[in-house]
């Protein structure tokens, strides 16, 4: 259950990118998407930031160097493949962030960025919850940022692998809640 948002607190939105909400997923992408939409039209509305991240790890070194069976090989990066979803409304100010592993801090920018807003807090919504979502919440809780977890805008491509991150690992470094309560928190 969310408690409080920092006064100073940015939305990060994970990977919402046409290659990856092509993945066969736990949660209908349209229920995410929707649920992001809402929370981008209240951090707007507070005038707080927003930092969109995709990821490009076609050329990572984790990914090329590794010797055994990969999925990441098989998967086809089209040309748009790390194109921020249409729904996703950016303007200008927004923070973009380009990631080529899971955490969305490690070699970016986004540390930089955030500090110089002086932001102290992080909302966390995207795909995959297990993968991108918690890597960036670990370095994330590294750095000492406070962290809330949108739960229903979030999904991974196994429902377990989803409901392990929000029951075991999320609590431990955050708060986990509902847009709807999160977005009351901002007001």
């Amino acid at each position: 259950m969310v408690t409080a948002l920092d006064k100073n607190t940015a939305l990060v939105i994970i990977d919402l990118q046409k290659g990856i909400i092509q993945f066969p997923l736990a949660k209908p992408v349209t229920e995410i998407i929707t649920n992001v939409c809402k929370l981008i039209d209240a951090f707007r509305k507070a005038q707080l930031p927003i930092v969109i991240v995709n990821v490009n790890s076609a050329a990572a070194k984790w990914n090329t160097a590794r010797k055994d069976s990969n999925p990441v090989r098989n998967v086809q990066f089209t040309p748009d493949w790390t194109e921020i979803i249409p729904e996703i409304k950016s303007e200008p100010g927004d923070i973009f962030i380009t990631k080529h592993t899971w955490g969305a801090f490690f070699e970016t920018d986004l540390d930089a960025e955030l500090r110089k807003r002086d932001i102290t807090g992080i909302v966390l919504t995207g795909i995959a919850t297990s993968i991108g979502v918690e890597g960036t919440a670990r370095h994330a809780s590294e750095r000492g940022y406070n962290i809330t977890f949108a739960k229903d805008a979030m999904t991974d491509m196994f429902a377990d692998a989803h409901e392990h991150s929000l029951k075991f690992i999320f609590p431990r470094i955050g708060e986990v809640d509902d847009t709807d309560k999160i977005i009351e928190k901002l007001a």
